[in-house]
């Protein structure tokens, strides 16, 4: 559909020679505007004098009637009424002292009504014939926007406004205007337009204070001429010429941008149908399109006001500006010589205009591609030459159309640059409402995609391409390079033919070799070139651009990627903006640019503060594009290696004769260029997403550069110091690396404080090989970890992510680097965990966590590491600390013993990690992978191949006990008997199942350490009793009393006497029953001694030792219940967790499992079945062009693969 615009594909370019084609058979109105008498009077034939005093006389009456009440129109013939309108048309013409003038207006401006709703104010006649008197007004109406001696009243500009305002109310409500009518109603507003906008501005006048009213009654009243009476192509082809002489006016351009932007939403309505992003505009530019305006006449309109500012790139040259009629008169009127002319005041609004311009053209592309939301990722809205612009008298708004609506803050941020360009500082703005900024985007929001339907590159190109390739190479000097390679300027052209401007011509023109003009249309060029990178950026899988095309194309990004003495920051800032996805784009010969690019970067990346491009664009953006870009090309090298580049660009456009533009270099040579870059931009990076960027491209050039040497991909690059001296030998003078001493890198380099100079000399040196690389990236990583980036967790858990997988390249590396990346990760979890309370968070724990499983990534791919001492007492301490929240030894403090400590963890999930991580130490390192894999934590041993290989007699499943440990932990027990092993001892063989697997123990119990039974000849040897010794000690007769001797001294009270004594209360009968226990008391007491003295005597005839009661040591056991000492040892089974557990309703620590039920062992066996770890299975089909369907897609898999 788009090509109907622009003809066939096979046509390069759409050039405005052939839109002047279409009015070539038609003849211009212009001569004939200028000829018209119809705004003369009668009176104009006599004296002043005369023609005043009948036009007070006459006019009055007529005003006064229409101000009161509502009276029978004065005028009743057409004589009448032709007559007073040659008055009226000679008052519109006099003075604006009095009120004749303003009655004229009113009388007129009622009078037109007569089309829209008949008033008796009206003379009948003008109501019978309405067209043909409206007519004759609107050409008498033209005498009042002529020129008056003062030079700004405000008078006038209430009346033309008055008349303006009449005018679109006329267009908009008459239903009964003749083509005719219609006709003469859109001359009047060229003829006007062209009386006060032609001629030069000056500042305050009524031209520049109309200019905007204007231009958009002209172009909503020519809305509705082609929604009710399509105009004819003389008409067009006039507006186009005269519009062409207007266009200094900033307000001219703005309001074309505003309805051709509105046109372009209703076209691709209908164009692409509603599955195609909405071009969204704001209300009131879409209310200029008329609803009732059909698809045919929506689609002829907008090709024909697309071409109606002829070519914006026109805009660049202020001598085709400045060379119309009624510019050239008035200077030369003015006692001017030409070659002043381009110096006039106004024509320094031209680069805001020109940019204005190409932003218009900017939105309509990005329309045509689908990117339907508000965008500000164009080219920087500079205000162009600062120092020599003057301020803009009026405020200009300056953002599309569609971009306002969305982007208030932005508007704001345009308007007060665009009204402070004549300062000479310049306030930047901060990167976080930078103008590439969008104030509802993020920084981390992906930019939006070309819409799936858009047009082909081509047919974007053959509308718009003619406008973009010229308006990028606006001020251009190619210099000498032309005439190296006669080739390189095929279809490429500096102007378009019709300015007249060529290439040689602007070369030795002394105006643009001034430094008067070039900065300032830096900003237009800068968008022309964005617009362009974003077109190419949109190419299609399969798609064919034509060859044409993408010379021109290549040559923009030459131009505009210079950073020798012609940089242009803008135009520089806005490529890498929109370059993002460039290399990505499968582009033909996108290649031959990557040396430019290179050099770009190395402007941009290593320079931390980009000051110098502050001014123009978001400086975080233009890193992160800056970034993609580099992503994009650090896999050449490993892909290309060695290949040469078949055209050799490099060096032809610089005026450098010893440039190496004639030694073609290798994809490989620019590895170590683009590794410095990689380097630079991480140590100066300070956005945190820029930073996750550079650590994943960082991971990902180590790990293949390991992988190519492994392989001995390089093995043909020779020796190392043979590609390092030919990569510190390629350079170039617009690269701003220089291969000799730093003077001349000042001779050639505006900046010659690049810190990209600097990066060479520290990083070239290691960072050729994996091995230097990885040694190099770990030393970085380090650093950054425990300083800059030890806050950030988004930076944290990418670099820790890196460290990682920085653990798992097989590159052979000293023994300290190592140690250095696990000492730092212990540092990192130190200091987080030593952090103050309140700044403990969840995302805190998560950055430890991650922390701990880089350590346990460190260990398992390196467990030699623990076998030195210190590295394993650092990694050690650091699971104590995540366990219990505090080392046992701090400095020079003492020993805090375990069972002292009191457990405080930083959280549950860095105990848990803690725990891993002590568990990948007792059982992961030396023994992985395990026989299963490195996918599978889980041992292969079960029930049954324990059973097969123990001791016990009886194979049966039984002998296994089970327990619950934590109700998340499955405990199978074996136990088995000592049997004639050299050292017997109790022994117990587990299975767990828990949440990482299964996995099989076997544990025994010693009461020595190994060093002793190794050195223990004997086993279970009791020792021999020791002989007695009755000598031993002093022995003392003591008479024991009852009661201390103390007790005796105490004197009695009242109390002691409470109780009689016996011989006080006893009587005769009592006294014999005493007498008879004091007799018993007494035989036996003779008894006991008698059975003392020999029990005495028999001790000492016995033999020593006596063998029926010596003591002799047990022989060894050979049962033990070694399940009960495991679950008693390790805390499981005491009296505390024996107890009931209340009303509490967490399970008990330990449960006890009958495994006599029945299905007890199918139910294990099924729980093995299940994975330790989520897998996913994920099938990969490769598309054909045009597929869409399952249908469609599943035959091209192999046949052999079912997938439902």
């Amino acid at each position: 559909m788009l090509t109907r615009f622009c003809g066939a594909q096979k046509r390069p370019q759409s050039d405005p020679v052939e839109v002047a084609v279409m009015y070539s058979e038609w003849r211009s109105l212009h001569l004939v505007v200028q000829s018209d008498q119809g705004h003369l009077s009668v009176l104009h034939t006599y004296p002043a004098g005369v023609g005043r005093d009948v036009a007070n006389a006459v006019v009055r009456p007529l005003g006064n009637s229409l101000g009161g009440v509502p009276s029978e129109c004065l005028l009743k013939t057409d004589k009448e009424v032709k007559w007073t309108m040659e008055v009226l048309c000679y008052g519109l013409t006099l003075p604006l002292d009095g009120d004749t003038v303003k009655l004229c207006v009113d009388v007129y401006t009622d009078w037109i009504m007569a089309l829209v709703s008949p008033r008796d104010s009206i003379p009948q006649p003008i109501i019978k014939e309405p067209n043909l008197y409206v007519q004759t007004i609107l050409k008498h109406l033209h005498n009042l926007f002529l020129p008056r001696p003062e030079h700004f009243s405000l008078v006038h500009f209430k009346l033309c406004q008055q008349v303006l305002s009449a005018v679109q109310k006329l267009a908009r409500d008459s239903s009964g205007m003749a083509r005719e009518t219609w006709e003469v109603l859109l001359l009047f507003l060229l003829r006007i337009n062209d009386t006060l906008l032609a001629p030069p501005t000056v500042g305050g006048g009524i031209a520049e204070k109309l200019a905007e009213k204007l231009i958009s009654v002209l172009f909503e009243v020519w809305f509705l001429a082609c929604t009710r009476c399509f105009p004819t192509p003389p008409y067009w082809k006039t507006a186009r010429e005269m519009l062409a002489n207007w266009r200094h006016h900033p307000p001219v351009v703005e309001q074309w941008s505003k309805v051709i932007a509105a046109l372009t939403s209703r076209l691709l309505r209908f164009m692409y149908g509603p599955s195609f992003p909405p071009f969204k505009v704001p209300e009131e530019d879409s209310s200029l399109i008329p609803a009732e305006m059909d698809n045919d006449c929506v689609a002829q309109t907008w090709y024909r006001f697309l071409h109606m500012l002829s070519n914006p790139v026109d805009l660049s040259n202020p001598v085709i500006v400045s060379s119309t009629p009624k510019f050239q008169e008035q200077l030369l009127g003015g006692n001017s010589v030409p070659h002043e002319v381009i110096q006039h005041p106004c024509l320094k609004q031209l680069p805001q205009i020109f940019f204005r311009a190409m932003r218009g053209v900017s939105c309509l592309v990005d329309a045509f591609l689908g990117i339907s939301r508000p965008r500000s990722d164009s080219a920087p809205p500079t205000p162009v030459n600062r120092l020599s612009m003057p301020t803009p008298t009026t405020t200009t708004n300056t953002t599309p159309p569609h971009n306002r609506r969305h982007r208030p803050t932005a508007v704001a941020k345009t308007t007060s640059k665009a009204s402070t360009t004549g300062q000479t500082k310049v306030s930047h703005q901060p990167s976080s409402t930078s103008p590439l900024s969008s104030p509802n985007q993020t920084s981390s929001e992906p930019r939006p995609l070309p819409a799936p339907t858009r047009p082909k590159v081509n047919s974007v190109l053959n509308l718009f391409g003619q406008w973009l390739f010229d308006a990028a190479l606006v001020h251009c000097k190619l210099h000498s390079g032309l005439s190296r390679d006669s080739s390189m300027t095929a279809g490429v052209e500096l102007r378009r033919k019709g300015s007249q401007m060529s290439t040689d011509t602007m070369v030795s023109n002394p105006m643009f070799d001034a430094n008067e003009f070039p900065d300032n249309y830096e900003s237009g060029r800068a968008e022309a070139c964005g617009t362009l990178c974003r077109i190419f950026c949109s190419k299609k899988t399969g798609e064919e651009i034509l060859p044409v095309y993408l010379s021109r194309f290549y040559m923009v990004l030459i131009q505009g990627l210079q950073i020798s003495d012609f940089i242009c920051r803008p135009v520089l800032a806005s490529i890498i903006l929109n370059s993002s996805a460039l290399f990505c784009s499968d582009l033909k010969g996108i290649n031959v640019v990557v040396p430019y690019f290179i050099s770009a970067l190395e402007t941009i990346l290593p320079d931390r503060e980009l000051s110098k491009f502050k001014s123009y664009v978001n400086p975080t953006e233009l890193r992160r594009a800056s970034i993609h870009i580099l992503l994009s090309m650090l896999p050449l090298p490993h892909h290309f290696g060695n290949v040469k580049s078949e055209v050799l660009l490099e060096g032809k456009f610089s005026n450098d004769d010893n440039s190496l533009h004639d030694k073609a270099v290798t994809f490989l040579s620019l590895k170590l260029r683009l590794v410095n870059i990689l380097i630079g931009a991480l140590q100066t990076e300070t956005d945190s997403i820029n930073t996750q960027m550079i650590l994943a491209a960082m991971l990902n050039i180590v790990q293949d550069s390991a992988l190519l040497e492994s392989v001995g991909a390089q093995a043909e690059v020779g020796s190392v110091d043979g590609s390092h001296s030919l990569a510190k030998s390629h350079s170039r003078n617009n690269s701003g690396i220089s291969n000799a001493s730093a003077g001349s890198s000042e001779a050639t380099t505006p900046d010659s404080e690049r810190p990209a100079q600097a990066l060479l000399r520290d990083y070239a040196l290691h960072t050729d090989t994996a091995a230097g690389l990885l040694i190099r990236s770990i030393h970085l990583l380090t650093q950054r970890l425990n300083s800059q980036w030890r806050l950030d967790m988004s930076i944290s858990l990418a670099a820790l992510e890196l460290l990682a997988g920085l653990a798992k390249v097989k590159v052979s590396v000293e023994s300290s680097d190592r140690k250095r990346a696990v000492s730092s990760v212990c540092s990192y979890i130190v200091y987080q965990c030593s952090r103050p309370a309140p700044l403990h968070s969840r995302d805190l724990h998560s950055m430890i966590v991650a922390a701990f499983h880089c350590l346990c990534v460190w260990l398992t791919e390196h467990p030699d590491m623990l076998n030195e001492k210190d590295c394993l007492i650092e990694v050690l301490e650091i699971v104590e600390l995540g366990i219990s929240g505090s080392k046992s030894k701090t400095g020079e403090q003492e020993v805090k013993y375990k069972g002292d400590k009191e457990h405080n963890p930083a959280s549950m999930r860095v105990k848990d990690a803690a725990e891993a991580t002590l568990s990948c130490i007792m059982q992961v390192l030396g023994a992985f992978p395990s026989p299963s894999g490195p996918a599978s934590p889980c041992s292969l041993l079960n029930e049954d191949t324990l059973i097969k290989y123990s001791r016990l007699t009886s194979t049966s499943h039984s002998n296994f006990r089970y327990f619950v440990l934590d109700n998340s932990v499955i405990l199978a027990m074996l136990e088995q008997p000592l049997g004639n092993e050299q050292n017997p001892c109790p022994s117990v063989t587990m299975l767990i199942r828990g949440m990482s697997g299964r996995h099989a123990w076997t544990m025994q119990l010693f009461h020595q350490p190994r060093g002793a039974r190794a050195n223990q000849k004997q086993v279970f040897v009791p020792e021999s009793r020791p002989a007695p010794k009755n000598d031993v000690g002093i022995r003392f007769n003591v008479k024991h009393r009852p009661f201390p001797e103390e007790v005796d001294k105490i004197p009695f009270v009242k109390a002691d006497l409470s109780i009689p004594d016996l011989h006080d209360i006893v009587d005769k009968e009592l006294e014999q029953q005493h007498d008879k226990l004091r007799a018993v008391m007494g035989k036996q007491i003779d008894y006991e001694t008698k059975l003392e003295h020999y029990t005495e005597e028999l001790w000492r005839n016995k033999p020593f030792p006596d063998p029926l009661t010596d003591c002799k040591p047990p022989a060894p056991a050979q049962e033990f219940q070694t399940a009960r000492l495991f679950l008693s040892h390790f805390g499981f089974l005491s009296l505390e967790a024996l107890k009931e557990p209340g009303n509490s309703r967490l399970p008990p620590h330990l449960i006890a499992l009958d495994s006599s039920v029945p299905g007890f062992f199918d139910d294990v066996g099924y729980l093995d079945l299940l994975p330790s770890r989520p897998c996913d299975t994920v099938f990969i089909f490769y598309m054909k062009a045009g597929q869409k369907s399952s249908q469609e897609v599943k035959p091209n898999e192999c046949p052999a693969v079912k997938v439902h």
